[in-house]
């Protein structure tokens, strides 16, 4: 694919789980919610230029800490991601505001990372996003499914980060 095509299906690619996550969603943890990580992931790495052919190592390096920054997102994003079972047994997720600030901490990280690979004089190609938007969706995924599969019978939501914080006491005027 030409970067125009693949800058394209990210844009879509996040467009569409940022919109979605806010929403109450039924999960199933029997659906192959590893699919579409794992066919980005080889789309990603079947594109010839996802390494800089005139600095192999920093772009190695580069690609690695893009891939650690995806796989941070994803565990952030899916530990402050609110989880619980309906009384129909059916398990429903939805992210939290703390959700929005690992997204907006995760994008902030990724641009540094493309500034500083362009100050290097790096060529970091969209397939080296694409990877690392692959390992946020895996590993939030897989995170989701097992705290899912975790909540047994229980009717109240599973804690996300930020839950049981004590409310403010209001006085009355």
């Amino acid at each position: 694919m030409s970067g125009l095509v693949n800058a394209l299906a990210i844009v879509a690619v996040v467009a569409i789980v940022i919109v979605r996550q806010f929403r109450a969603r039924a999960i199933n943890t029997d659906r192959r919610w590893w699919l579409i990580p794992v066919i980005l992931a080889v789309v990603a790495l079947r594109e010839p230029g996802i390494l800089d052919a005139h600095h192999r190592t920093e772009s190695v390096a580069l690609l690695a800490l893009e891939m650690l920054i995806g796989l941070a997102t994803g565990a952030g994003w899916a530990w402050t991601t609110r989880i619980w079972m309906a009384e129909d047994g059916v398990v429903w997720t939805k992210s939290t505001k703390a959700s929005g600030a690992v997204w907006a901490v995760g994008i902030t990280l990724r641009i540094g990372v493309y500034a500083f690979s362009y100050a290097l004089g790096l060529h970091q190609n969209s397939s080296a996003l694409m990877l690392g938007i692959a390992g946020t969706l895996l590993v939030r995924g897989g995170i989701l499914v097992w705290r899912a599969r975790s909540l047994g019978t229980a009717t109240r939501p599973a804690p996300a980060y930020g839950d049981g914080m004590r409310q403010a006491w209001k006085e009355r005027a």
